[in-house]
């Protein structure tokens, strides 16, 4: 089975660490290849599997029908940080005989512009599989563009269990996060909450061009010395051994990679209900969950996780038990590929009709 793993992607984020993290941990016996408008990108998502083609394409459908000729994948595997991302490899694979495609929506968001809207509805009806990072998404995606409930399944996005050093005590409640400095993830309402509960320290690895505001706010709040942005790094996710707590407080949000790294290192969560967090997040069982754009609530949570170091305990370990437990990455490779044996397995999906999963 050859599977061409495309992504629209240009820079790395959420997205593009999934399709690595899904590339690293697909099963063996399968023909991968990634391809992309973005050189960096794709090249790093094909590092993942030392040995993996990487094709890089110019944006648009004839560059991308030309790639599919030539390397005669069996099934083309989207991977759309927006729903109207990739229509260029959509429109060829639609043009390719024989072709099966299979789209993965990372953020459920909804176009303004009626053309763009309808170019979408009609590129995402005409897929052999339609999947999102979790069932909020799924949702959202079938409202979104009118294609039908129950056409869009969910996988829930994974990563790779590692082990990290050990947490030693500190003299303050480290509260952290892993994420990019941009509105969408709100760590403007971080530092609201946190200037209202002594006794924490806020860490925020990541880098954006909220910086300036970020810090700004930070002096005028008065928490100069309780509050470091370090950026980003390639071992990032070391970061979460120096954490007592993670918090994302998200305004929007596929399915976070980020709080999966979380629940896998053992750390109690505190996130807004936003996409598929409340799916992996469990309020008051893995995590505690709060209103997104809420300072009081988000300050509530963290002073309740500060004074219990019971309930950190216990969030932490149920948090790691559910992570395990299926939002792995070797869990999100195991159902992707059988998604793609089963759209090979079943006749070619007819172009103009919405397509429903296999009960």
């Amino acid at each position: 089975m050859r599977v061409l793993l495309y992504t629209d992607g240009l820079g790395r984020g959420g997205a593009e660490i999934s399709l690595g993290n899904l590339l690293a941990a697909a099963p063996d016996g399968l023909d991968l290849a990634v391809a992309g408008p973005g050189a960096e990108v794709v090249e790093w998502v094909a590092a993942r599997r030392p040995g993996t083609p990487a094709h890089v394409v110019r944006p648009g459908a004839g560059s991308s029908l030309q790639l599919l000729r030539r390397v005669r994948p069996d099934v083309l595997h989207a991977n759309l940080s927006v729903p109207w991302a990739g229509a260029g490899a959509l429109a060829a694979a639609y043009a390719t005989p024989g072709l099966r495609a299979v789209a993965v929506q990372q953020l459920p968001l909804r176009t303004t512009a009626l053309p763009e809207w309808a170019r979408t509805r009609a590129l995402l009806a005409r897929l052999d599989a339609h999947v999102a990072v979790g069932e909020s998404s799924a949702r959202r995606v079938e409202d979104f563009y009118a294609l039908g409930r129950g056409s869009v399944r969910s996988v829930p996005n994974g990563v790779p269990d590692v082990e990290l050093p050990a947490r030693s005590p500190r003299e303050r409640l480290v509260v952290g996060s892993l994420g990019r400095l941009d509105g969408q993830k709100a760590y403007d309402v971080l530092l609201r909450a946190a200037a209202r509960v002594e006794g924490i320290e806020v860490e925020v690895v990541g880098e954006g061009n909220e910086r300036e505001r970020l810090e700004a706010l930070a002096a005028e709040l008065g928490l100069t010395g309780r509050v470091r942005l370090p950026g980003w790094s390639e071992r990032s996710r070391e970061a979460l051994a120096r954490f007592d707590v993670f918090c994302l407080p998200s305004r929007a949000e596929g399915f976070p990679l980020s709080i999966v790294e979380a629940m896998l290192a053992g750390l109690p969560v505190v996130a807004t209900s936003v996409g598929g967090v409340p799916e992996a997040v469990l309020d008051g069982r893995t995590g505690l969950v709060v209103p997104r754009d809420d300072v009081d609530a988000l300050a509530a949570a963290l002073v309740r996780v500060r004074d219990d170091p019971g309930l950190r305990d216990a969030l932490g370990k149920a948090g790691r038990a559910r992570a395990l437990a299926g939002l792995t990455a070797d869990a999100m490779a195991a159902a992707y590929a059988e998604i793609w044996r089963e759209v090979l397995a079943r006749p070619r999906a007819p172009r103009l009709r919405v397509p429903r999963p296999k009960p």
